[in-house]
């Protein structure tokens, strides 16, 4: 089963110690390296995936731009940006295969929040990124109306907190995108949490391994992949695995 559905995978880490890594809250990971990621991957049909510049990554793209160089075009990646980027090195960014924009409001290491509105137009105008939020849930009712006026948005890790789920579920009926990631990351229910956000809207989901699952209470397994299957069904599972990230992050 692990090999045989297609997998784009909407979220993953590669940390590459060639390029500069800055402590997050005392914290640094171990390296993960492209091939890294092949080996645990290799018992997954991967057709594509989506690179994820981690709070210890800062504004740095060299590791990023190496990577997809490496992982070839059915990659993309997801950055960090200071607000004072050029419109040129956008362009650049995007030509090398970058199509995102990461918040990162648990852990920082990204752009402040003040800048989300101003960035979240500018980077979609200039090369069509949209932004994504790594953020607990709970704090998604005050940022609700500001979301909601984003070109295009996607929240990381289920949204993290069984506190502010509702408020989740409201922006997924509205079309915001939830990445099915970082099982082990949340508290609640996995399988009813998966039911009520594909419910809300099928097109919502996105599954990605998280890996190397930096600093979560447990680290990804080949469960939580057979987990989406037996709660969603064979069907569902193929549009969380492929179809609706492939859509989203606008893959040819």
């Amino acid at each position: 089963m692990l090999n045989t559905l297609p997998v784009f995978d909407s979220h993953f880490h590669i940390i590459d110690c060639k390029y500069p890594l800055i402590p997050n809250q005392g914290y640094l990971p171990a390296p993960f390296t492209v091939q890294d990621y092949q080996q645990q991957t290799s018992h997954y049909n991967i057709c594509g995936g989506a690179i994820v510049s981690g709070s210890f990554q800062g504004f740095d793209q060299g590791y990023l731009i190496d990577a997809l160089a490496q992982l070839g075009s059915e990659f993309v990646g997801v950055t960090q940006l200071p607000a004072e980027v050029k419109d040129e090195d956008i362009l650049k960014l995007n030509r090398a295969g970058i199509k995102a924009l990461r918040f990162n409001l648990k852990r920082g290491g990204s752009e402040n929040i003040a800048h989300l509105s101003q960035m979240a137009h500018r980077v979609n105008e200039i090369a069509g990124w949209h932004i994504e939020l790594y953020i607990d849930s709970k704090d998604l009712f005050d940022l609700f109306p500001q979301i909601m006026t984003l070109p295009a948005v996607s929240i990381d890790h289920l949204g993290l907190k069984k506190a502010g789920f509702n408020t989740l579920l409201k922006l997924v009926e509205k079309g915001i995108k939830v990445k099915a990631t970082g099982f082990g990351r949340v508290d609640f229910n996995i399988k009813t949490a998966l039911k009520s956000l594909y419910s809300a809207n099928p097109t919502a989901l996105m599954f990605g391994t998280d890996l190397p699952s930096t600093r979560a209470s447990r680290p990804y397994r080949n469960e939580d992949f057979l987990t989406i299957i037996d709660t969603l069904g064979e069907n569902a599972a193929h549009a969380v695995f492929y179809e609706n990230a492939k859509t989203f992050y606008r893959i040819p």
